[in-house]
Formats: C-alpha cells, sequence, structure tokens
C-alpha cells in the first residue's frame, strides 16, 4: 500500500544559499501575512469568502506594484504555496479543527515550500537543487528514502537551524502479525503505564534544563532591545528550548515505535489535553509529558505497520474501577495511588489497575463495539432498590 511520508534532514546551506533563503523566507512570510490581512477585511468587511483563486489573481498584481516588485526576485512556486497552506489554514479554521489564521512572526520559525517544479533531483546522487540557487543544498543524510519527492520544504527554526523535509509517496512494509494486546495509561509520575506492569519513567526534560533556561531568559531580559546581544541571548535561548524539544521527541519516538513492534493491538484513552491544559497546577507538566504528541505517533505508525490502535472513551473509570471483580469505587481522589478493592478484597497500583482496564476495554470495544459505561456503585444500588 503507498502512504506519502515525510523525511526530515538537517541542511548546512552556504552563505549565498542562507542569503537566498532568508530572502525566500521573508518573502513567502509577507505574502502569507499578506493573505491573512485581505481575507479577513473582505469578510469583516463585505461577508465575503475569498478563495484560493482569488488571492493568486490578486498576487499577480500586487508583484506587479513597484513598491513590492522585490516579490519577483524568488520562486513564484514558493508564493503559490504559501497561499495554499493559508487556504488550508482557513478551511481547517471554518471545518472548526483550528484557530483563526495568525500573522507569521519575523522571528518565529520559517518555512518555504517547492512544488516539484521549482526543484531538482537526482535520486543516485541524492541531490537537491532549489530554484534560484547555483549549487545543490548540503544534507546530511541519516537515512534514506526510494520514493521521488513531490514536494520539498525548506525550514530554520528560531535558533537559525535549517532543515529540509522531503514529502514522498512510497510503498510501505507491513510488520508481521504478532499475538499480544497491550493497555497503556498516560500519567506523570510514569510517562506510560503498561498493563503488564512495566511502567516507563517520565524523563522531565523541561525540569531538567529549567535552571539553565532560567538563567538564559534573565539574561535576555537585560539586554537591550534592538541590540546584537539581545539577538545572541535569544538564540541561547532558542537554542535550549529546541534541545528540550528534540529531547522530548526522541524518548516519545523510540517508545511508540517500541510499542508498535511489540504489539499487534494498543489500546489508550482518547485524551482531550487541551482542555487538561487549562488546570494551571498541572499545565506545564502536562504539557512537558506531551500527551498529545505520543498519541499522534501512535496513530499514524500503527497506519503504517499495519498494527490496531483502539481509543477507549475518554470518560471511561479505568482508575477506579476494579479490574478483577469490576467494581466502580463512587470517588478516588488522585493523592490515592494504591486502592483495595472493597467487594473483592484485591489490592490494586492505581495505574496498572486503569492500563489493564484500558486493555480490557478496549479489546472489548474492538470486538463488538462497546461504548457502555460501567455503572458505579451507588447507581446499582438505587437500581436495586
Amino acid at each position: 500500500m503507498n502512504q506519502k511520508r515525510a523525511y526530515r534532514y538537517r541542511c548546512y546551506p552556504t552563505a549565498a544559499q542562507a542569503a537566498t533563503l532568508a530572502q525566500t523566507f521573508g518573502c513567502a512570510r509577507y505574502v502569507y501575512n499578506w493573505g491573512v490581512r485581505l481575507r479577513t477585511d473582505a469578510w469583516c468587511g463585505r461577508q465575503e469568502r475569498m478563495t484560493y483563486t482569488d488571492l493568486s489573481a490578486a498576487l499577480t498584481v500586487l508583484k506587479q506594484q513597484e513598491e513590492t516588485a522585490w516579490l519577483a526576485e524568488v520562486s513564484s512556486v514558493v508564493l503559490q504555496q504559501a497561499l495554499r497552506h493559508l487556504d488550508s489554514a482557513f478551511r481547517h479554521f471554518f471545518e472548526g479543527h483550528a484557530r483563526y489564521p495568525t500573522f507569521k512572526q519575523k522571528h518565529g520559525k520559517q518555512s518555504a515550500t517547492y512544488a516539484s517544479t521549482a526543484f531538482s533531483w537526482d535520486g543516485a546522487t541524492h541531490t537537491l537543487k532549489l530554484a534560484k540557487m547555483d549549487a545543490p543544498l548540503k544534507i546530511v543524510w541519516s537515512r534514506y528514502f526510494t520514493g521521488t519527492p513531490t514536494t520539498v520544504t525548506v525550514s530554520q527554526d528560531r535558533a537559525a537551524r535549517s532543515f529540509v523535509s522531503f514529502l514522498v509517496e512510497e510503498e510501505s512494509e507491513m510488520l508481521p502479525l504478532i499475538d499480544a494486546v497491550v493497555g497503556v495509561d498516560l500519567g506523570l509520575k510514569d510517562l506510560a503505564i503498561h498493563s503488564t506492569g512495566e511502567k516507563i519513567a517520565n524523563p522531565k526534560h523541561l525540569n531538567k534544563s529549567q535552571k539553565r533556561l532560567k538563567r538564559a531568559q534573565q539574561s535576555l531580559n537585560r539586554k537591550v532591545k534592538g541590540s546584537k546581544n539581545r539577538e545572541k541571548a535569544r538564540r541561547t535561548v532558542a537554542r535550549l528550548h529546541a534541545q528540550i524539544a528534540d529531547q522530548r521527541l526522541d524518548s516519545l519516538h523510540k517508545l511508540t515505535t517500541r510499542l508498535i513492534r511489540e504489539n499487534q493491538t494498543i489500546c489508550v484513552e482518547s485524551l482531550a489535553v487541551k482542555n487538561l491544559l487549562r488546570n494551571r497546577k498541572l499545565a506545564k507538566a502536562i504539557a512537558d509529558v506531551s500527551w498529545g504528541e505520543l498519541l499522534r505517533q501512535l496513530t499514524y505508525k500503527a497506519a503504517w505497520y499495519g498494527r490496531t490502535l483502539v481509543k477507549i472513551d475518554r470518560w471511561y473509570p479505568s482508575s477506579k474501577r476494579c479490574c478483577a471483580c469490576g467494581q466502580v469505587l463512587d470517588s478516588l481522589s488522585l493523592e490515592v495511588r494504591e486502592w483495595t478493592c472493597p467487594a473483592c478484597g484485591v489490592a490494586h497500583d492505581r495505574d496498572i489497575n486503569a492500563a489493564q482496564n484500558i486493555c480490557a476495554v478496549g479489546q472489548t470495544v474492538l470486538a463488538c463495539g462497546e461504548t457502555v459505561r460501567p455503572a458505579t456503585a451507588s447507581a446499582r444500588a438505587g437500581a436495586s432498590r
């Protein structure tokens, strides 16, 4: 089965290429922001929805104006792709999947997307040459892909690191079928608790770098705005944030890849992470543990390798339900990490019990689509009367 995959690599442009990319990033950002303003004014002022076709025609007129003639110095494909990204952003907003598109910042992440007509790719020598560049881009190849790229995206993060991403359609290799099912409960003290009893500790990458990050941010606040020293301090902070993000992604990729390789079916809770982040006391810890990214990786990796990912109802009382007899407690505070079932007397570790319940109900959902939540003890008592 053919699937689209994105391969991301670190790249090191020369001084001339860096200047070309900086100009391209600036033009793409300008066109995107210009499109946001144009569509916002059209909707708020005249109650009209502008489409990609309307913006593309307006862009042609914009490039002919004297004050914006510099837009013609970069590849026109990149500018058209920026408008396509904007159109997708507005479509996701109107469908209720994302927030309203905002302006891109000069010191934020920069990117430029090249369609197949704006780059040349040699699969034999693994060389990539972008439009408006005389020499191939230097790329550090950590692995190779077999397909032909349809689009190439060059990006630069806040720490001024450059990356290139290839969107490739290629044949996916399914992993062999195995007879293994696991339930995974996500937590803060332990990142993941398996129904087998194994606990994966929370690495807490942000906490480990908190002191260095605090000193770097204090140094940034002392610098004069607009000075070169402030820019150096800003990049120091950005590099620390990038290091933390890389560490977090690395640990999540290792965990999700292991889960996919060792199990045929993975059962998890469908968490509403955005709602959980509203808890001021736990928001920082929840953001650091990155449950949403973990579930996202499990979702696409399961589709790639022929595994089954089952997401159970987020309201299922996995922690309060006894995995031995099915008794459901009326309440169980977060401070209680171990409890004994009042019905059967079995002692439970809160997280392992939850993982085992997730595994059991996940298999039920997979088999017959069961979504009914078990009744609480008080509800069963009322029904018996």
